[in-house]
């Protein structure tokens, strides 16, 4: 297995994903080539809790215009982590 910090790239603290958090879901940045038991287990090393279920979706990037030239914004990869009851992630402070 590759290190996690390179699975798991930052954690994603948007809206929507602080209304997840109520059902014990976290919503992280991962590498695109990883695979959902590569990002379950990076998920369980780096903060020490028990994933239940990942989810994962390929974010198509923005295309940008900076006046006649366009140009693309890269394509990522977000994994929703349900973990299991009674465990959570403190992410504010572990930035």
């Amino acid at each position: 297995m590759k290190d996690v910090h390179y699975i798991v790239r930052r954690a994603l603290l948007t809206e929507k994903s602080t209304l997840l958090r109520a059902h014990n879901k976290y919503v992280f940045e991962v590498d695109r080539r990883a695979g959902k038991p590569e990002i379950k287990a990076a998920i369980e090393e780096l903060f020490k809790v028990t994933v239940v279920d990942v989810r994962t979706a390929t974010v198509q990037g923005k295309v940008k215009r900076l006046g006649r030239y366009a140009g693309k914004r890269p394509d990522w990869k977000k994994a929703i982590v349900t973990l299991a009851k009674g465990s959570s992630i403190d992410l504010l402070s572990e930035a």
